[in-house]
């Protein structure tokens, strides 16, 4: 089930202000909703094969409005392996990747 949210903000190099404005975004809007566990956000850079790796966020299912508002795509809950956090608590990762131990 695609129940997840990823966004590209493109080339890892040129990505800082782009990633700078979602996490004000998302901490504006969690913030807002009273900073529920379940509204998380997860980054990762990869590469499909190109010479430069592009940055990766993954929205949890609860930033439905983040991911409407960025235009993110629906995706597959992502593999926790070398997910950074850009918003979460211990408690998110917890809840979110049960099957996990960070």
């Amino acid at each position: 089930m695609n129940d997840w949210f990823v966004t590209n903000l493109g080339d890892a190099m040129l990505a800082f202000e782009a990633q700078a404005e979602l996490e004000d975004l998302l901490t504006s809007v969690r913030s807002d909703s009273g900073n529920p566990a379940d509204m998380a956000a997860f980054i990762r850079h990869e590469s499909d094969g190109g010479l430069h790796c592009e940055v990766k966020v993954y929205l949890s299912p609860a930033c439905v409005a983040v991911a409407e508002e960025v235009n993110a795509k629906p995706c597959a809950k992502p593999s926790p392996e070398g997910l950074g956090v850009l918003l979460a608590t211990e408690e998110s990762w917890q809840m979110l990747f049960p099957e996990y131990s960070h």
